[in-house]
Protein backbone atom coordinates (compact mmCIF):
# COMPACT_ATOMS: atom_id res chain seq x y z
CA UNK A 1 0.00 0.00 0.00
CA UNK A 2 1.31 3.42 -0.97
CA UNK A 3 2.36 5.30 2.18
CA UNK A 4 1.25 8.49 0.44
CA UNK A 5 -2.34 7.26 0.81
CA UNK A 6 -2.15 5.16 4.00
CA UNK A 7 0.32 5.56 6.90
CA UNK A 8 2.23 2.37 7.82
CA UNK A 9 0.77 2.20 11.33
CA UNK A 10 -2.92 2.25 10.34
CA UNK A 11 -3.46 -1.35 9.29
CA UNK A 12 -1.65 -2.77 12.37
CA UNK A 13 -3.80 -0.46 14.52
CA UNK A 14 -7.02 -1.77 12.97
CA UNK A 15 -5.88 -5.38 13.53
CA UNK A 16 -4.87 -4.83 17.16
CA UNK A 17 -6.93 -6.29 19.99
CA UNK A 18 -7.67 -3.83 22.79
CA UNK A 19 -8.97 -3.97 26.37
CA UNK A 20 -7.09 -7.03 27.53
CA UNK A 21 -5.45 -6.83 30.97
CA UNK A 22 -1.82 -5.70 30.98
CA UNK A 23 0.57 -8.51 31.91
CA UNK A 24 2.85 -6.13 33.79
CA UNK A 25 0.28 -4.01 35.63
CA UNK A 26 -2.59 -6.47 35.95
CA UNK A 27 -3.23 -5.64 39.61
CA UNK A 28 -3.50 -1.89 39.01
CA UNK A 29 -6.78 -0.02 38.65
CA UNK A 30 -6.17 1.19 35.07
CA UNK A 31 -4.57 -1.91 33.61
CA UNK A 32 -6.68 -2.22 30.45
CA UNK A 33 -4.63 -2.12 27.26
CA UNK A 34 -6.50 0.66 25.45
CA UNK A 35 -3.63 2.74 24.03
CA UNK A 36 -1.60 2.50 20.85
CA UNK A 37 1.73 4.12 19.97
CA UNK A 38 2.04 5.40 16.42
CA UNK A 39 5.83 5.63 16.72
CA UNK A 40 6.46 2.08 17.98
CA UNK A 41 3.61 0.51 15.97
CA UNK A 42 3.37 -2.53 18.25
CA UNK A 43 0.83 -4.06 20.64
CA UNK A 44 -1.69 -2.16 22.74
CA UNK A 45 -0.63 -1.12 26.23
CA UNK A 46 -2.07 0.37 29.42
CA UNK A 47 -1.91 3.76 31.13
CA UNK A 48 1.12 2.81 33.22
CA UNK A 49 3.08 1.42 30.24
CA UNK A 50 2.52 4.73 28.49
CA UNK A 51 4.14 6.66 31.33
CA UNK A 52 7.20 4.42 31.44
CA UNK A 53 7.79 3.46 27.79
CA UNK A 54 5.96 5.92 25.53
CA UNK A 55 6.24 9.23 27.39
CA UNK A 56 7.28 11.38 24.41
CA UNK A 57 5.60 9.33 21.66
CA UNK A 58 2.45 9.89 19.63
CA UNK A 59 -0.17 7.86 21.47
CA UNK A 60 -3.90 7.56 20.83
CA UNK A 61 -6.43 6.14 23.24
CA UNK A 62 -9.10 3.71 22.10
CA UNK A 63 -12.55 3.79 23.68
CA UNK A 64 -15.38 1.30 23.47
CA UNK A 65 -19.02 1.67 22.48
CA UNK A 66 -21.35 -1.34 22.54
CA UNK A 67 -18.32 -3.66 22.53
CA UNK A 68 -16.82 -1.98 19.45
CA UNK A 69 -13.63 0.09 19.37
CA UNK A 70 -13.90 3.83 18.71
CA UNK A 71 -11.50 6.76 18.71
CA UNK A 72 -12.12 10.44 19.31
CA UNK A 73 -12.14 12.51 16.14
CA UNK A 74 -10.19 15.25 17.93
CA UNK A 75 -7.32 12.80 18.45
CA UNK A 76 -7.18 10.85 15.18
CA UNK A 77 -7.72 13.82 12.85
CA UNK A 78 -4.30 15.20 13.84
CA UNK A 79 -2.55 12.33 12.09
CA UNK A 80 -5.16 11.01 9.66
CA UNK A 81 -7.54 12.39 7.05
CA UNK A 82 -10.86 10.98 8.24
CA UNK A 83 -13.01 12.68 5.61
CA UNK A 84 -15.75 10.45 4.23
CA UNK A 85 -16.10 8.43 7.47
CA UNK A 86 -19.35 8.62 9.45
CA UNK A 87 -18.91 10.17 12.90
CA UNK A 88 -21.12 9.82 15.97
CA UNK A 89 -21.59 11.85 19.14
CA UNK A 90 -21.21 9.66 22.20
CA UNK A 91 -21.12 11.08 25.73
CA UNK A 92 -20.70 14.59 24.25
CA UNK A 93 -17.59 13.57 22.27
CA UNK A 94 -17.46 13.03 18.50
CA UNK A 95 -16.01 9.62 17.66
CA UNK A 96 -15.69 7.20 14.76
CA UNK A 97 -15.42 3.41 14.64
CA UNK A 98 -12.18 1.64 13.84
CA UNK A 99 -13.73 -1.28 11.95
CA UNK A 100 -17.05 -2.26 10.42
CA UNK A 101 -19.73 -3.75 12.67
CA UNK A 102 -22.09 -6.63 11.97
CA UNK A 103 -25.61 -5.55 11.19
CA UNK A 104 -28.92 -6.95 9.93
CA UNK A 105 -29.83 -6.55 6.28
CA UNK A 106 -30.39 -2.94 5.32
CA UNK A 107 -34.10 -2.14 5.11
CA UNK A 108 -35.96 -0.14 2.49
CA UNK A 109 -35.92 3.63 2.53
CA UNK A 110 -32.31 3.98 3.72
CA UNK A 111 -30.78 7.08 2.16
CA UNK A 112 -27.10 6.58 2.96
CA UNK A 113 -25.07 3.38 3.13
CA UNK A 114 -21.39 2.47 3.46
CA UNK A 115 -19.81 1.84 0.05
CA UNK A 116 -17.95 -1.21 1.37
CA UNK A 117 -20.15 -3.12 3.83
CA UNK A 118 -23.58 -1.61 3.06
CA UNK A 119 -24.21 -0.46 6.61
CA UNK A 120 -26.85 2.27 6.90
CA UNK A 121 -25.44 5.67 7.79
CA UNK A 122 -27.01 8.69 9.46
CA UNK A 123 -25.46 11.21 7.10
CA UNK A 124 -24.15 11.31 3.50
CA UNK A 125 -20.72 9.80 4.23
CA UNK A 126 -18.95 7.17 2.12
CA UNK A 127 -17.73 4.81 4.85
CA UNK A 128 -18.90 3.58 8.25
CA UNK A 129 -15.41 3.15 9.73
CA UNK A 130 -11.69 3.61 9.20
CA UNK A 131 -11.46 -0.04 8.16
CA UNK A 132 -13.99 0.39 5.38
CA UNK A 133 -12.24 3.51 4.12
CA UNK A 134 -8.99 1.50 3.99
CA UNK A 135 -10.70 -1.16 1.87
CA UNK A 136 -12.10 1.57 -0.39
CA UNK A 137 -8.63 3.02 -0.92
CA UNK A 138 -7.22 -0.39 -1.80
CA UNK A 139 -10.01 -1.05 -4.29
CA UNK A 140 -10.38 2.30 -5.97
CA UNK A 141 -7.57 4.60 -4.88
CA UNK A 142 -9.98 7.55 -4.95
CA UNK A 143 -9.50 8.51 -1.28
CA UNK A 144 -6.60 9.07 1.06
CA UNK A 145 -5.70 9.05 4.75
CA UNK A 146 -2.82 11.48 4.25
CA UNK A 147 -3.24 15.00 5.58
CA UNK A 148 -2.28 17.77 3.20
CA UNK A 149 -0.70 20.96 4.47
CA UNK A 150 -4.05 22.75 4.80
CA UNK A 151 -5.70 19.94 6.74
CA UNK A 152 -2.69 19.62 9.03
CA UNK A 153 -2.97 23.27 9.97
CA UNK A 154 -6.69 22.92 10.71
CA UNK A 155 -6.18 19.77 12.78
CA UNK A 156 -3.34 21.35 14.75
CA UNK A 157 -5.63 24.15 15.84
CA UNK A 158 -8.24 21.83 17.37
CA UNK A 159 -7.71 20.60 20.90
CA UNK A 160 -4.54 19.29 22.47
CA UNK A 161 -1.82 17.15 20.95
CA UNK A 162 -2.26 13.40 20.83
CA UNK A 163 0.57 12.50 23.16
CA UNK A 164 -0.55 15.02 25.78
CA UNK A 165 -4.28 14.31 25.90
CA UNK A 166 -5.88 13.37 29.17
CA UNK A 167 -7.93 10.24 29.75
CA UNK A 168 -11.14 11.81 31.07
CA UNK A 169 -13.19 9.63 28.70
CA UNK A 170 -11.46 6.46 29.85
CA UNK A 171 -13.08 3.12 29.18
CA UNK A 172 -12.12 1.84 32.65
CA UNK A 173 -14.69 -0.06 34.70
CA UNK A 174 -15.36 2.73 37.18
CA UNK A 175 -16.47 5.08 34.39
CA UNK A 176 -18.57 2.49 32.57
CA UNK A 177 -18.89 1.65 28.93
CA UNK A 178 -19.71 4.30 26.36
CA UNK A 179 -23.21 4.07 25.03
CA UNK A 180 -24.03 3.89 21.32
CA UNK A 181 -24.57 7.22 19.58
CA UNK A 182 -28.09 7.87 18.32
CA UNK A 183 -29.85 10.54 16.34
CA UNK A 184 -30.91 12.09 19.64
CA UNK A 185 -27.25 12.51 20.58
CA UNK A 186 -26.47 14.37 17.37
CA UNK A 187 -29.51 16.62 17.07
CA UNK A 188 -30.23 19.31 19.70
CA UNK A 189 -33.04 18.62 22.10
CA UNK A 190 -36.49 20.00 21.29
CA UNK A 191 -37.11 23.14 23.37
CA UNK A 192 -40.00 23.01 25.85
CA UNK A 193 -43.31 24.55 24.73
CA UNK A 194 -43.94 28.18 25.79
CA UNK A 195 -46.17 28.73 28.81
CA UNK A 196 -49.88 28.89 28.02
CA UNK A 197 -51.40 32.37 27.70
CA UNK A 198 -54.98 31.21 28.18
CA UNK A 199 -56.84 33.04 30.97
CA UNK A 200 -57.42 30.88 34.01
CA UNK A 201 -61.02 30.46 35.12
CA UNK A 202 -61.80 32.29 38.31
CA UNK A 203 -63.16 30.42 41.25
CA UNK A 204 -66.55 31.01 42.91
CA UNK A 205 -66.42 34.29 44.88
CA UNK A 206 -67.04 34.12 48.61
CA UNK A 207 -68.43 37.03 50.68
CA UNK A 208 -66.75 38.06 53.88
CA UNK A 209 -68.75 37.08 56.97
CA UNK A 210 -70.85 39.80 58.71
CA UNK A 211 -69.45 41.15 61.92
CA UNK A 212 -71.70 40.82 64.94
Amino acid sequence: MDTMLVPPWLEPLLNTGFFSVCRTHGDAARSECNMYCLDCNEDAFCFYCRSSKHKDHQVIQIRRSSYHDVVRVSEIQKVLDVSGVQTYVINSARVLFLNQRPQPKTGKGVSHICEICGRSLLDPFRFCSLGCKLVGIKRNGDASFTLDAKNEAVAAGRGEGISSRGVSMSSSKEEGELREGTQNDICPATPPPPPSTARRRKGIPHRAPFRS
